[in-house]
């Protein structure tokens, strides 16, 4: 059975489903809203499902892959929410040490894609970690309505030091070579936006479809930065233009992609939003971003 694209859908419900996932209208919201735009007979419960993440389906590296180890390790976060664990992947024969990648996840906490996005990092030579923010709430419930519920509960403030509190954890890793860069997805590509105005030291920052810092903080990031835009994503994409000028005015080292015809979420392969063309073009460009900006000379 062929696999959906986005062009098997309405743009209407994939507008419907992006303000789902992102809390702008509820669940029984969607339902009522959409089935006019289903298609094939689809009824509105089966449309959700389509659209929603199919893991197994889409997983790149096995967990138990003998090229990587990974691991879940707790780190201090005494300004944050106290203990938070992470997933830690990096290769099993590493030759000298490495760089190291905070990977940041969407507003659904630490589930499989985001476990593979790290592994993947593994396979090129980083030392990956990513955090759940859901862990003060039990982790990620392995469900992504009742994650996307969890994580409207989350302190905000406490949440963003759990994220400082990682990247210094990894930073200091024996195995690491001191460099530190940050990728991150949706929620998590705001987060590495606002990473980037926290932390003079950060190496490299790429966010995917993330949200835009304030111009007064924007003006504080000092490292280079990989960004990635959705070309059919209003709501993100609306916060672009003020976020260059400020970069620009603070001479920030920054290369930007906004890449046409495809939604946000595109570089995630478990949902019919994923765009493989689009997607492959962005990750290699920001593995070839984090190799010429995190590799030791």
């Amino acid at each position: 059975m062929a696999r959906k694209t986005a062009q098997d859908f309405h743009p209407e419900a994939l507008q419907a489903f992006d303000k789902y996932v992102h809390g702008d209208i509820s669940r029984r919201d969607f339902l009522s809203s959409v089935p006019k735009y289903a298609l094939l007979g689809l009824t509105a419960e089966a449309l959700l499902e389509a659209l929603n993440p199919h893991f197994a389906e889409a997983k790149q590296v096995a967990d138990d892959d003998p090229r990587i180890k990974a691991t879940y390790v707790e780190y201090p976060s005494p300004h944050g929410n106290g203990k938070i664990r992470g997933y830690l992947a990096q290769p099993a024969k590493a030759a000298g040490k490495l760089p190291v990648v905070l990977v940041i996840h969407e507003n659904r906490g630490l589930n499989p894609h985001i476990q593979d996005i790290a592994r993947r990092l593994a396979l090129d030579n980083f030392i990956a970690f990513a955090p759940d923010a859901l862990f003060t709430l039990g982790g990620y419930p392995g469900d992504e309505d009742k994650a996307r519920e969890l994580f409207q509960k989350l302190d905000k403030e406490k949440t963003q030091a759990d994220f400082l509190a990682a990247a210094q954890f990894i930073k200091k890793l024996p195995q690491g070579n001191g460099k530190l860069g940050a990728v991150g997805f949706c929620y998590g590509g705001g987060i590495v936006n606002f990473l980037a105005t926290r932390l003079p030291d950060l190496g490299a920052g790429v966010p995917f479809y993330g949200a835009q810092p304030a111009a007064d903080q924007a003006a504080k990031i000092k490292a280079p930065l990989l960004i990635h835009y959705a070309g059919v994503d209003d709501r993100i994409n609306a916060g672009w233009p003020a976020y260059e000028a400020a970069l620009q005015k603070a001479g920030v080292n920054y290369e930007a992609h906004t890449y046409p015809g495809v939604q946000h979420g595109f570089n995630n392969d478990t949902t019919p939003r994923y765009d493989a063309a689009t997607a492959k073009l962005a990750w290699d460009r920001t593995i070839s971003f984090f190799n010429a900006y995190l590799r030791d000379s």
